[in-house]
């Protein structure tokens, strides 16, 4: 799967256009690894040498600039997400699925807060989300079905998992940037089949998974 499957076509540009398109990408892309979503646009356009009316002609919206940025990031994540399920053993998979998962948000703040949110208002993100959601449960499902990840896991629980990953890299990434690995073993022992507990708290709806992640794009 490539985002060329959920994202509208492109119309060609004049070569000055794609140069300040392009200095407005490369921008972007250090603006919102560096400081997440949020990043300043006025800085970005300053980082690339152009006005903030350019900007906009470019991009319209922050959004548009956001997906543009991070599609190397997110078509990188999809192609992993692939190869997980197309590992002999389940287990192996699931794993190969988080740690390429992690490595991603470990390496762009961008990237970690698009994972977390969610988009109502933009329908590309919300395929480019639903997509990401249908491979967790086809990974986990996997595992499950072969008896070595515990039954009760939900997709919830992976993004709940991506959630507190994410705090976690934000806390540690300047003094042990590669802490987040540990968390992610301990999480996966507690994940395996022959280590599950009754657990006193049911997994978070669908809805609920969904209300949680659009309220962090409010807060956060």
């Amino acid at each position: 799967m490539t985002l060329s499957d959920v994202e509208p076509a492109r119309l060609p540009q004049r070569r000055d256009a794609r140069e300040r398109h392009e200095r407005l990408l490369t921008a972007a892309r250090g603006e919102f690894a560096a400081r997440g979503v949020d990043a300043s646009l006025e800085r970005i356009a300053r980082d690339a040498g152009v006005a903030i009316g350019t900007l906009y002609r470019h991009f319209p919206t922050r959004m548009e600039l956001l997906l543009a940025a991070l599609e190397p990031r997110i078509q990188e994540f999809l192609d992993g997400a692939g190869k997980a399920l197309e590992i002999a053993d389940p287990w192996d998979g699931l794993v190969y699925y988080l740690e390429n998962l992690f490595r991603g948000q470990a390496g762009d703040r961008g990237f970690n807060d698009f994972l977390s949110r969610r988009f109502p208002g933009n329908a590309h993100t919300e395929r480019i989300h639903d997509l990401m959601c249908q491979q967790i449960e086809d990974v986990l499902a996997r595992a499950q079905k072969a008896g070595v990840a515990r039954p009760d896991i939900t997709r919830a629980d992976i993004v709940n998992l991506i959630w507190s990953n994410g705090r976690m890299i934000d806390a540690t990434s300047a003094t042990a940037p590669n802490a987040w690995r540990r968390h992610l073993y301990l999480m996966l022992d507690a994940y395996r089949a022959e280590r599950a507990h009754p657990l006193p708290e049911p997994p978070l709806t669908d809805d609920q998974l969904y209300d949680a992640m659009v309220q962090l794009n409010k807060t956060d």
